[in-house]
């Protein structure tokens, strides 16, 4: 039975809820709108007229499809080159879902999906559904297939694992840019030392290049290394104007409600650092240079109000 225009706009009514937890789901952007699609697919061939509360319906078949996803995902990442890393959100994406408290705007943050790859597949689902989404324990155990006593338990494992690696520190729009602004300023100094006063003992450094833009698979960890290394990134060379294709601008901006550094060339994306901090400074950079992962980013960017940029022709 086809679709009526009511039962379409049901759905469409649910898409950007289904998309903001497909995307926490699985730190994609584009397999999330493929989830949310392939639920809509599921949703026309059902029979509408029986189901009784059509947002819990969505939800455990979209739930279901993505736990499917992060099964075969792992498998894939095994052979994935250097190292993955989630798509980065840029600020205003309607993607990046609900941030009403504290615990919608964490469960979205590029530290927290970081670190939620670490979760099994049904760990990150109890954990999205109920930190981000505020759903009861009964109703995910009903998602899940599993007992309300056993939700509450992988919960609190999840919420364990997530808390444990990961920064706490809320950062204000204003704030963010004047951490950006403060570390690009000691990156172009060409000296080491500036860098090393901005970031904690044991900062890490991390890009994820897909094998398509070199990056390197091993993190860099520790202030000095990481230093030298932001030293050298920021150091103009005709080397990087080749792999990038010429000397984009760099922006100051958030990325998953965090600091970020995003760099255009042609109004097109080419590299977003997204910055974690915490009380003692700078714990980590993320650098998503992929560029099967920034093709929403420059949506979203060409969509938006950005202003001037921090350094022109920057490298």
């Amino acid at each position: 039975m086809p679709l009526t225009l009511s039962d379409v706009d049901r759905f469409e009514a649910s898409r950007r809820r289904l998309e903001a937890i497909a995307y926490r789901l699985l730190g994609s952007a584009s397999e999330a709108e493929d989830a949310v699609q392939d639920t809509f697919l599921r949703w026309q061939a059902a029979d509408v007229d029986r189901i009784e509360v059509p947002e819990a319906w969505l939800t455990k078949v979209l739930t279901n499809l993505c736990l499917n996803q992060l099964t075969s995902a792992r498998a894939r990442r095994e052979t994935y080159v250097g190292e993955w890393l989630p798509e980065p959100l840029l600020s205003g994406d309607p993607m990046l879902g609900p941030a009403d408290t504290a615990e919608q705007r964490e469960s979205v943050s590029y530290a927290v999906l970081a670190v939620m790859e670490r979760l099994s597949p049904n760990e990150r689902a109890v954990y999205v559904l109920r930190e981000a989404f505020d759903y009861p324990h009964r109703e995910i155990a009903e998602i899940l297939d599993i007992s309300e006593a056993s939700c509450q338990q992988i919960f609190h494992r999840a919420k364990k694992h997530v808390a444990a690696g990961k920064a706490r520190t809320e950062i204000s729009d204003a704030e963010a840019r004047r951490i950006v602004e403060e570390f690009l300023a000691a990156a172009t100094t060409g000296k080491t030392e500036p860098l090393v006063r901005l970031l904690t003992a044991d900062a890490i450094a991390i890009g994820d290049g897909g094998g398509k833009v070199p990056a390197r698979a091993k993190a860099f960890e520790g202030a000095l290394a990481v230093a030298t290394f932001m030293r050298g990134l920021f150091k103009p060379s005709t080397a990087k104007r080749t792999i990038i294709g010429g000397s984009p601008d760099v922006y100051a901006t958030t990325a998953n409600g965090a600091p970020a550094v995003v760099a255009v060339l042609d109004g097109r994306v080419v590299g977003i650092m997204c910055l974690e901090v915490g009380a003692d400074g700078i714990i980590a950079f993320r650098n998503q240079v992929n560029p099967d992962k920034l093709d929403r980013a420059t949506r979203i960017w060409a969509a938006s109000d950005h202003g001037a940029p921090l350094m022109e022709a920057a490298f």
